[in-house]
This record gives C-alpha cells, structure tokens and sequence, in this order.
C-alpha cells in the first residue's frame, strides 16, 4: 500500500516539470501578445506624428509667405491697415497654434486649437484678398504674382497633408478601439487622436489668391 502510494507521488511529481512549462508557455504567449497590440498601437500613433510633421512644413513655409503679401500689399491699401493688421495677428496665432500641435499631435486640444486658428487666418486672407481685388495695379504686381502662386501651391500642399493625417488618425484611432487592443489601450496611455479638420464649413475652402 504504502509502494503504491510512492509510486503515484513519483508520477505526479514527474509530471511537475511538464505542466510549469505549459503554465510558463501561456503566460509568455500571452505577454508577447499584449507587447504586439502595444507596439502596433505605438507604430500607428507615429504614423500620424509624422503625418503632422508633413503638415507644418508646409504651414510654417505659409506663415512665411504671408508676411511677405501684406508687405506686398501695404504700399496700395494704405487705407486698409485694419485689415493687414488682422492678416498678421490671425498669423501669429496660427502659428502659434501650429508649435503646440506639432510639440504633440496626440493631443487633441492642440490639434482643435490649430484648426480654429487656421480658420481665422483663411477668413482674414479671404477679407483683405476682397480689398485687393479693387486695386488692378496691385494685383498685377510681379511680387502680388509670385506670392499668389507659391501661396496657391503650399495651400494645395497642406491639404493633401492633413488629408494624409486624417488618414493616418482613422487607422491609429480604428485600432485603439478595436478588440482586443481596446482593453489596453486606455492603460497603455493610448488617448484617441483629433482629425484636423475646419468645421465651418464656409471656411473650408482655402483663399483663392488670382491676379
């Protein structure tokens, strides 16, 4: 009785090994698989940082320009200088606007606050390009000319680059919320990222800058 007793502790204890390797084996699956979710998450959210990278390069190349066309634009619209002077503070703001989002293109705050600023500056353009419109000399200016085609052209280029953002969020933020990765997310620190977007939509369209 007591051999057979022996004998069945030896197997069990014989078995031991095998079921801590099983144990081990689950739990390394299952911590390898919790680092895939956090690392593709990781790659997304970098995806659409350097997305926002593309972005200001091409809005500070704006910021720029802009200085340049109230320069421009001063000599002739001597009357106007509410006007020019609205241009360079909805500028400034922007531009600001533009460094705290680009410090950090996950924080929606940020991001919400760049396309309030942009909205402002695209309305102010559009005004003081209303007045430009009653002058033909000045819009006829080789300077007026050359500004108004790089402005054009980075306009364009800033659009296919929150275009590219937005796509870049939808895929990070699709992710975030999908299972499993929805269960971590939140504790990995993965907050949803804001798409940059202008919501009035009177205000969507960028100036047209033509002489």
């Amino acid at each position: 009785m007591i051999l057979q007793h022996v004998a069945k502790v030896s197997i069990n204890l014989g078995d031991f090994p095998w079921v801590a390797v099983v144990a081990l084996g689950v739990v390394l699956g299952a911590v390898l698989w919790v680092v895939g979710i956090y690392n593709n998450l990781v790659a997304l959210r970098n995806r659409f940082g350097n997305a926002f990278a593309q972005i200001d390069v091409q809005l500070k190349r704006r910021y720029d320009l802009i200085p340049n066309l109230v320069e421009t634009a001063k000599g002739y619209l001597k009357h106007e200088r509410e006007t020019l002077e609205s241009v360079i503070k909805a500028r400034n703001l922007a531009a600001a606007a533009a460094g705290a989002a680009a410090a950090n293109p996950a924080d929606g705050a940020a991001v919400r606050g760049l396309a309030g600023a942009e909205s402002g500056l695209a309305g102010a353009l559009s005004r003081m390009m209303l007045v430009v419109e009653q002058y033909p000399e000045l819009k006829a200016s080789a300077n007026m000319l050359q500004l108004s085609e790089e402005l054009t052209s980075t306009e364009n280029r800033v659009s296919f680059a929150r275009q590219a953002f937005n796509d870049a969020v939808m895929a990070y933020n699709t992710a975030r919320e999908s299972f499993p990765a929805v269960v971590f997310s939140g504790m990995f620190g993965f907050q949803p990222a804001e798409l940059f977007q202008i919501v009035d939509a009177a205000e969507k369209v960028a100036p047209k800058v033509r002489f």
